[in-house]
Order: C-alpha cells, then structure tokens, then sequence
C-alpha cells in the first residue's frame, strides 16, 4: 500500500510518500481501503518527534481518522462485510490507502455523504462531544466559550453546543473565521488580536462569566481563562498549544468552587474508545446525517501532497478540517 511516512523528526519535508506492506487484520478487524484521512493537531506534534502513536498503532503513519470501503472482514466481525463504506477513529495510521480497525469502531456512512465529508468528522465531533457532554456537562440554557471556535474541533464544539441550546461565545484569529464560527451558530465573537476575551465575556454576561470554557492554549490563557469563568464552571482543556506549565492561584478555584479537567482520546483503551463511539452514533450522527449539522472542511490536498497540507495547517489559516484525499 501507498503511506505518507515520518522518515525522521522534524517538519513537513519528513514525510514521505512509500510503498509499505499492508496492514494485517486479526479476527476482529476490518481492512479497508482508504479514500480520506484528515490532519490534526496531533499528527504535526507526532511528525515533530513528541507525540509517540500509542501500542498497536503505527508508529511513522500518522492519521487519526479514515473514511474509506471494507475490503476483507476478520472472521469474528459482526454486521459488516466487504464494499461497505465507513468511517471512524484511529490511534494512527490513517494517511494510507488502507488500513485496520476494529469493527465495532468504523461507522457506517450516511448514503448521501462523501469520503471527504466523513473523514473530516470523527475526531472532531468525538473530541468536541466528549469536552463539552462529558467532561464540561454542558446544560440547556448555559453559556459556553470555546476558543479557535474556527479549528475543526471549535467547529463541531460551536454546533453541539448550539443544538443543546447553549449560549456561545467564541474566539478566533480573523473576522473570517468569525463569521464563519456565527454562521453555524456561535451568539458572540471575540477577535483575540483585538480583544481581550475575558473582559468581553464578564461584559456580555453582567459579570457573572461562562458556565464551560474549552480551551486549546494552555498556560497563556490560564489567567484570563479563569476570569472568564462563572461560579460551578467547568473549565476543560483540550489542547496546550501556547504551554502547558501555569502558576496557579489555588484560591480562585476555591472562591468561584470551578471544577479544571482535561480530555483527549488517542491513548484511551479500545473499551473506552468503543463507549464514545457509541454516543456518537447515538447522540451526534442523527444529526450530521440529517443536515442540521455538518463537518466543516477548508480544503483537500491529495495524498501525494501531504507536506504541503502539514504546512498549510501549521499557518492557522484554515476555517474547519483540511482532508486528505487517497486514490
């Protein structure tokens, strides 16, 4: 099979297109051929040389989701057989023209989607769902700021929190992602270069603050991030792009009582893995299959030009997913 492989640490020029052997499916596994993968964050800090794939995952291919066709079926499969289209996550792997995984982790395609569309979906929407429904319980009524609410993740957590009927505000970069972040339902909008964020939201709450705050900087924001949020909040943190140490003024947690928890799936076991795909099947793709959300994607790159989507990402200037395309 064709693969784009980290040949060594470093940037975007590392990854090589290569002809390596096929993965192998045990009696539980499908094989499928890969028509999409998409970037995260992730596989730039894997190429780096910081982000090792966890045990059973390929560790110079990266690619945390698939969207692609069953071509072979382990004998212990259930419910899925060779030409099904599917989708779903992987622990890596995924920029290759095929791959493995467990059955009961690939979801079967909604019958109008593309391969573009269902492989800009799992790990955003599964991530987003998990910080906001599961780590931040975010309720009916509650307010909400996501940062880089233009990311993949920001995208998705936007719609769910819009569908739960929550209040959003959002940060980003540029009045383009902005717009963009309103469009699909953000209520308000704080540009980071030109705002402060913390004061914005103690102003358009009556200086009450959020009820759930996700966050994907990390130590930078840590201070304003507090400020920002509403006596019981539920801070989550998902990424640390800007650092990941902070001096922390225990006393601030104690006077607003705030709950500050972490979340991120690629080093979860399969068992728990299988449990967040569950509710995603159950209380996300009814949803994306019926058009009142949808994953948004910035651009496509093929496979062949996988450098050059790694560069691209690592600009910021994309509004959603940036997929990979595999013939």
């Amino acid at each position: 099979m064709r693969a784009a492989v980290i040949t060594e640490p470093g940037g975007p020029d590392v990854l090589r297109i290569m002809e390596v052997d096929d993965p192998v499916p045990g009696p539980e596994d499908i094989l499928v051929d890969v028509k999409a993968s998409a970037l995260n964050r992730a596989d730039i800090i894997q190429r780096q040389g910081n982000y090792p794939a966890p045990a059973g995952s390929p560790s110079d291919i990266p690619g945390l989701e698939f969207a692609g066709v069953v071509v072979e079926a382990g004998e212990r499969v259930v419910g899925m057989a060779k030409g099904d289209r599917v989708f779903g996550l992987l622990g890596g792997g995924g920029y290759a023209s095929r791959t493995i995984t467990h059955h009961r982790m690939a979801i079967p395609m909604p019958s109008d989607w593309d391969f573009v569309q269902a492989a800009a979906t799992p790990e955003v929407y599964f991530t987003a769902y998990d910080a906001l429904f599961n780590r931040g319980n975010l309720q009916m009524g509650e307010s909400l700021l996501v940062h880089a609410a233009g990311s993949g993740v920001g995208t998705a957590a936007v719609q769910l929190a819009h569908q739960a009927g929550a209040f959003v505000f959002g940060t980003a970069g540029s009045p383009k992602k902005l717009d963009g972040a309103a469009k699909l339902g953000m209520d308000v909008g704080i540009n980071y270069h030109d705002e402060d964020f913390s004061a914005v939201v103690k102003e358009k709450t009556g200086g009450a603050g959020v009820d759930v705050l996700i966050d994907f900087i990390g130590g930078p924001y840590w201070d304003q991030n507090i400020a920002s949020m509403a006596v019981l909040g539920r801070l989550v943190e998902v990424g640390l792009m800007g650092g990941a140490r902070v001096e922390v003024d225990l006393g601030q947690l104690l006077g607003k009582r705030l709950q500050v928890t972490g979340t991120g799936l690629r080093g979860r076991t399969l068992e728990e893995k299988l449990a967040i795909t569950a509710q995603f099947k159950r209380h996300v793709l009814p949803h994306l299959a019926s058009g009142s959300m949808k994953p948004i994607v910035d651009r496509t790159f093929p496979l062949e030009e996988v450098a050059d989507a790694h560069r691209y990402m690592e600009t910021n200037a994309n509004f959603g997913k940036i997929v990979l395309t595999i013939d």
